[in-house]
C-alpha cells in the first residue's frame, strides 16, 4: 500500500542518508535536498505530504524555508517537522509560529523521528471538528454552543477566556501551540495581551478542571498542547 511522500531537506550527508533510509524502510516515498533553495523547488514541484527540515542549511536557513513554504498557497498546507542542532528556544518558537508542526533536537533517535512524523501525519489526516461540534475527550465534554464544560458529569464554571483556550486546544489534540498562537486564536492578532497572561489563564483552567487539568500539557520553552487520546 503506497505511503505518504516525505521530503528531507538536510545538508549533512550522513544525517540525510540516515533519515532517508529509515523513512524508506517504513514504506514512505522519500525525496532529498541538500539546500534550502533546492528543497523549496522540490516542494513546489512535488508537493510532499511532509517535510523534514534542518534549521542550519547553507544559503536559505530552515526558518526562512519554513516562512516561504507557509507564505506560498501552493505549499502552505505541507506539514513540517524541524530538526535543529542548537535547540534554542527562540528558533523553536519562531519555527512553530511560522507554521511548523513539530521539532526534534539533534542528535536524535530515528525511532523518535518516525514516531513524531507518524503523529503529525495522523493529526493532519483528521479533519478539524466543526466549531459547533460537542467535543468529548478524556471524560470531558465541551459544548461550544451552550458554552458549557463538564468533567465526569460535573459542570465546570469557566470564564469566557478560559473556555476559549480550552476549546481551542482540545479541538486540536496533540498540536503544540506557542503562547502567542493561543492569544491570536482566542483574542485576535490586534489584541494587546502579554504572553505570560496565558500562563495565568492556563493555571486557573487546570485548577478548575481538577484531575482533568493534567491533559493540558506544558511543552517546556514552547507553549501548550492538549493530550491526544
Amino acid at each position: 500500500m503506497p505511503r505518504e511522500h516525505i521530503l528531507v531537506i538536510e545538508d549533512e550527508e550522513d544525517v540525510l542518508e540516515l533519515v532517508r533510509y529509515n523513512l524508506a524502510r517504513e514504506g514512505y516515498t522519500v525525496g532529498c535536498a541538500e539546500s534550502g533553495e533546492a528543497g523549496l523547488e522540490l516542494a513546489r514541484r512535488e508537493h510532499p505530504d511532509l517535510i523534514v527540515l534542518d534549521l542550519m542549511l547553507p544559503g536559505l536557513d530552515g526558518l526562512e524555508v519554513c516562512r516561504l513554504l507557509k507564505a506560498d498557497p501552493l505549499t502552505e498546507d505541507i506539514s513540517v517537522v524541524m530538526l535543529t542542532a542548537r535547540g534554542e528556544e527562540a528558533d523553536i518558537v519562531t519555527g512553530l509560529e511560522m507554521g511548523a508542526d513539530d521539532y526534534l533536537p539533534k542528535p536524535f533517535s530515528p525511532r523518535v523521528l518516525l514516531a513524531r512524523i507518524k503523529a503529525v501525519l495522523r493529526r493532519r489526516s483528521r479533519a478539524l471538528p466543526d466549531p459547533g461540534d460537542v467535543l468529548k475527550l478524556h471524560g470531558m465534554v465541551i459544548d461550544p454552543v451552550r458554552h458549557k464544560v463538564s468533567v465526569g458529569g460535573r459542570d465546570i464554571d469557566l470564564t469566557h477566556t478560559e473556555f476559549r483556550i480550552l476549546h481551542f486546544l482540545a479541538s486540536r489534540p496533540g498540536w503544540v501551540f506557542t503562547r502567542y498562537q493561543i492569544i491570536d486564536a482566542v483574542h485576535g492578532e490586534t489584541h494587546a495581551v502579554l504572553d505570560r497572561s496565558v500562563d495565568v489563564q492556563i493555571a486557573g483552567l487546570r485548577k478548575k478542571l481538577g484531575e482533568a487539568g493534567k491533559y493540558i500539557e506544558t511543552v517546556r520553552g514552547v507553549g501548550y498542547r492538549f493530550r491526544e487520546t
